[in-house]
């Protein structure tokens, strides 16, 4: 029997602490014994106590944080895990020595100095194994296991709330409004797209920047910033297309996210999109940092609405092929096993 202890010290919101907050209540439903070390977040904290999920809260601070050394060791302790899975970096620095499998996630390509003493590496994506092989690590010993999304339905949102015409073509983006996820581009993009609208759900230092150039763009009236969302799967309801324009997305979850939702993808080719998307087939790739290619992707889909329903319903496809909730607990599980001998 697999006990596992998992370590996750991020912040409170962004891809990896949701997928490891999507992952620990899978995990626990499909009657993993777990439990978890979270930093202080009561949010997170008491949606996994609500899932089931045994919980201990700590600072995950700086390297003379000695309650988290403690505090890990004890857990460890009165635990007694086969397998102690760590999420990111911090996290991985506090995970003491002990008689069981230390294995490291990795959803980026991160100073491997942090998981020196891990047994066993995990990459969400295979160019993140690949990457990590290339650094000197055991190809035996570094595995590739996706990630999956929640496939929650919803009502489409109310154009109305967000005063969108009911008939116009609508574009979706997700993020943190940060220069990686090259939201400018998006923006520049739109202008070429007549009287098409944008939801850009997120939120981020570069908001007041990015309303400047959708004014400057003449596009300010035809986008809307919805801040922090926790009802996506109405915005994907609501929506005609999904739109990546990332500069940089190692995994691209939202890509798995529009697959889920059967809504067509447009994606720049950063590592992640380009490596999920077959070009043409389950979504459409243009080159990062081109609002040109990016505008007329988007009015490809927008005026052939036959191409966009195929597109839609083979991304759909390989979301089930891949990435549901099922496949991917049953590839965790079966690592879990396999390393723990």
């Amino acid at each position: 029997m697999i006990r596992l202890l998992q370590a996750m010290a991020g912040a409170d919101r962004g891809g990896a602490e949701a997928f490891f907050e999507r992952l620990a209540l899978a995990l626990q439903r499909a009657g993993v014994e777990q439990r978890v070390l979270i930093r202080a977040n009561p949010r997170r904290a008491q949606l996994l106590r609500d899932g089931g999920v045994a919980v201990t809260e700590l600072p995950f601070g700086g390297l003379l944080d000695f309650r988290t050394h403690c505090g890990f060791r004890q857990a460890v302790r009165d635990f007694r895990p086969t397998v102690v899975l760590t999420w990111m970096n911090r996290a991985s620095r506090f995970c003491p020595r002990g008689d069981f499998v230390r294995v490291g996630r990795l959803g980026g390509y991160y100073d491997l100095k942090y998981y020196r003493g891990a047994d066993h590496l995990i990459g969400n994506t295979q160019d993140i194994v690949d990457w990590i092989v290339g650094q000197g690590w055991d190809a035996e010993k570094v595995h590739y296991v996706p990630n999956f999304v929640a496939e929650t339905r919803a009502p489409a949102a109310n154009r109305k709330t967000f005063s969108t015409p009911e008939g116009a073509p609508l574009l979706l983006a997700l993020g943190r409004l940060h220069p990686n996820k090259g939201f400018d581009v998006l923006i520049k993009a739109l202008a070429q797209v007549p009287e098409t609208y944008l939801w850009l759900a997120g939120e981020g230092p570069l908001r007041a920047e990015l309303e400047t150039l959708a004014a400057r763009a003449g596009v300010i009236s035809r986008v809307r910033f919805l801040g922090w969302r926790e009802d996506v799967a109405s915005l994907f309801a609501a929506a005609d297309l999904f739109v990546c324009p990332s500069r940089h997305e190692p995994l691209g979850n939202v890509v798995i996210e529009g697959w889920a939702q059967g809504v067509p993808v447009i994606a720049a080719a950063s590592e992640g999109p380009s490596q999920l998307i077959e070009d043409g087939i389950d979504g459409i790739l243009v080159p990062l940092e081109d609002d040109k290619a990016l505008g007329a992707a988007i009015n490809r889909l927008v005026n052939d609405r036959t191409l966009a329903m195929q597109i839609g319903a083979a991304g759909r496809q390989a979301y089930e092929d891949q990435f549901t909730e099922d496949a991917v607990v049953a590839r965790y599980t079966e690592f879990f096993e396999k390393v723990a001998g």
